[in-house]
């Protein structure tokens, strides 16, 4: 028996006022559903990520990841994700709202523990706030210590979940109130200030974080007889780059604005050119140590600005294959990276097409 983690991301975002919905809104170089998404595979508590939607999402980089599409309300998108799950050996499931990003382990930690001894465990915050309650033209004061804001995670024992929701017929806003209507036990625990909900445009404030710059440079003379590398791709042309390395100045540029950003030293740190270990080593494999530094430090590629420094090869022929490469190699979309091409107007070694230079700009967010 396992469990699965469920995430709904088909609502259309009435309240967000936005061409784009929600889940879908870029925040830290992902999606917004994607976090929640990424903190439950990291968790490693889940055999299967459902992920219930109506748009059209890549998740091939991801393992054991599902899309079920969504329906009308969050309540029939729930219940496409259960009858999905009907036939195979489910203990529980947690059901999580995509417009929940900081969704922590920590939490689904507690959750777990909790279902151990219990049917159903749900998240709450108190309400800071002095609460009303309106009845037809009357209103009455509430105590507010006696208020649940709930939030998602919700979990439950799969079983009974699905047997309650075969015989709903009312519309319902969470699977909370399911169980509540049903005079079924319900396990609130305490929840985190920080799972909160983006629900309208101005909640995307609650989610600043702080910037970081790193500046990159670096310049390599052309040789006869060896391969050219420019941001992990193989460029046709008469020389390459002499280099300890492959002599990748865009990699190599960017590797130094990242380490810059983080306040990580620089290139040499990692990779001394005087060591024959890195003799003759691919560009791409000595920035992999570098994004493993950025998940490590909790930091996230905002922006990289690229300024490829030669008279050629020619910066609009490779663009998008370069791109392309640099994007992969940083798990980051593509429309993050600029690139653009700067000649020297045929001054000193780069003019005379003796040596290719590169600087970059790297943005992150922590």
């Amino acid at each position: 028996m396992s469990d699965y983690f469920i995430l709904l991301s088909a609502g259309k975002s009435k309240r967000f006022k936005s061409k784009l919905k929600k889940q879908f809104i870029i925040y830290k170089n992902k999606p917004l559903f994607e976090h929640s998404l990424q903190t439950a595979i990291k968790s490693k508590f889940f055999k299967e990520i459902l992920i219930v939607t109506n748009e059209k999402i890549k998740t091939t980089i991801y393992k054991n990841v599902k899309i079920i599409k969504g329906g009308k309300e969050r309540y029939d998108s729930t219940k496409n994700a259960l009858n999905y799950l009907k036939n195979k050996k489910v203990n529980n499931v947690y059901i999580h709202d995509a417009a929940r990003p900081n969704l922590s382990i920590k939490l689904l930690k507690r959750l777990k523990n909790k279902l151990k001894t219990n049917t159903a465990v749900v998240p709450y915050l108190n309400s800071e706030n002095s609460v009303k309650y309106k009845v037809i033209n009357k209103i009455k004061n509430l105590n507010r210590d006696n208020v649940l804001l709930t939030q998602t995670p919700q979990c439950f024992k799969f079983k009974e979940l699905f047997n309650l929701y075969k015989t709903n017929n009312l519309k319902i806003t969470d699977e909370a109130s399911l169980y509540l209507n049903n005079n079924k036990k319900v396990k609130f625990i305490l929840g985190e200030k920080n799972n909160f909900k983006i629900t309208t445009i101005n909640d995307l404030k609650n989610l600043n974080s702080k910037n970081y710059y790193g500046i990159g440079f670096d310049i390599h003379r052309l040789i006869k007889n060896k391969k050219l590398y420019l941001g992990g791709v193989k460029i046709p042309f008469h020389s390459g780059l002499r280099g300890h390395s492959d002599g990748d100045v865009i990699l190599h540029a960017i590797i130094d604005g990242l380490l810059g950003a983080m306040r990580k030293g620089d290139i040499g740190t990692l990779f001394p050119s005087n060591s024959n270990k890195f003799k003759n080593i691919r560009s791409k494999n000595m920035l992999a140590p570098v994004v493993k530094l950025l998940k490590d430090n909790n930091f996230d590629i905002n922006n990289i600005d690229i300024n490829l420094i030669c008279e050629n090869p020619k910066v609009s022929k490779i663009r998008n294959k370069v791109i392309k490469s640099i994007s992969s190699l940083l798990s980051i979309n593509k429309g993050l990276i600029n690139l653009k091409g700067k000649t020297v107007e045929k001054l000193g070694i780069i003019g005379k097409e003796q040596a290719i230079a590169c600087e970059v700009i790297c943005s992150l967010s922590r």
